[in-house]
């Protein structure tokens, strides 16, 4: 498989270079579990301010992991020329400019938090010091648990039950199970977008001796763990469905069969950078499948 190690960078502009590196079609990932929460808490209480500031420190801080991702890999010889952000390689940016502007970007949705934190509590100051702290971590050392085969666990969780549930104690200031089995699926799609993106760099990690799941087990294995990410998301919601712990409006996450469809049917790509739409696909399967999840709780609670 090639990796697209001898391409050449294309020419592109200084404001293009910025919106490289922010990858802000990856910004759903941050946004979908925070309107899945806050509509699971729309039975109960909506408070459209605190909603908007959740937004907001959510999409901060994973802009700034974002570009602290291509700073670190850069810095570490580890970024694939295939890849969607990789901004600093057209020298348009510096890495310094990189790194200070993920900084920034921490700072801001920290400050957020704590505006937060000042209505609902030190819970979440517990969510928003994890979250800051795996986003800058993800590929910084010492710990950079990107590279050592976590990636899919960490996001699955961070992003999945963890926003999703604080989302929902932002709005209610309680703690119950029916965000819980609402935040599986979407964390099961976030994971299934990292995972996308490590299969699509399988021969480029592996030169650089960085561990993912998908250089463990190669091709057609990691297929098969896709599969089973984007099928088990419809499978958790049906089950959850069929077992009344989430509203029968939910059955609306079919009508995102299609995007699963899409975005498996990209998995027939070997060369790296046609990879990169198995990599959009799957980002737009979790934005629709979240979508439509968000808009079933939202029904249930208008009915």
């Amino acid at each position: 498989m090639n990796s697209g190690s001898g391409a050449k960078m294309p020419s592109i502009s200084k404001r293009r270079a910025w919106w490289l590196a922010i990858r802000p079609f990856s910004l759903p990932a941050s946004i979908i579990p925070v309107l899945v929460g806050t509509a699971a808490a729309a039975e109960f209480e909506f408070r459209p301010g605190l909603f908007a500031l959740t937004l907001a420190g959510s999409m901060l801080i994973h802009a700034g992991t974002n570009l602290a991702t291509d700073f670190f890999d850069f810095r570490h010889g580890v970024q694939p020329t295939a890849t969607l952000g990789g901004s600093i390689r057209s020298g348009l940016i510096s890495a310094v400019a990189i790194y200070r502007a993920a900084i920034a970007c921490f700072i801001a949705g920290s400050v957020f938090g704590l505006v937060i934190v000042a209505y609902v509590g030190w819970p979440i100051l517990a969510v928003g010091v994890v979250s800051v702290l795996a986003g800058y971590f993800y590929t910084a050392g010492p710990i950079s648990y990107g590279r050592r085969g976590l990636g899919e666990i960490t996001v699955m969780v961070l992003m999945g039950p963890l926003m999703v549930m604080a989302a929902y104690f932002v709005q209610t200031e309680a703690v119950d199970m029916r965000p819980l089995y609402a935040s599986l699926p979407v964390g099961l799609l976030v994971a299934n977008i990292l995972h996308a993106n490590n299969l699509r760099d399988i021969a480029n990690d592996r030169d650089r001796k960085k561990v993912t799941l998908a250089t463990l087990m190669d091709r057609p294995m990691a297929d098969y763990m896709l599969y089973s990410l984007v099928l088990g998301a419809f499978g958790v919601g049906v089950g959850a469905i069929a077992a009344g712990v989430m509203p029968v409006e939910c059955l609306l996450i079919w009508l995102a069969a299609a995007a699963a469809f899409f975005a498996l049917s990209a998995l027939k790509e070997t060369d790296a950078v046609a990879l990169n739409s198995l990599v959009r696909a799957s980002a737009r399967l979790h934005l629709h499948f979240g979508a439509l999840l968000a808009l079933g709780y939202l029904v249930e609670a208008v009915s």
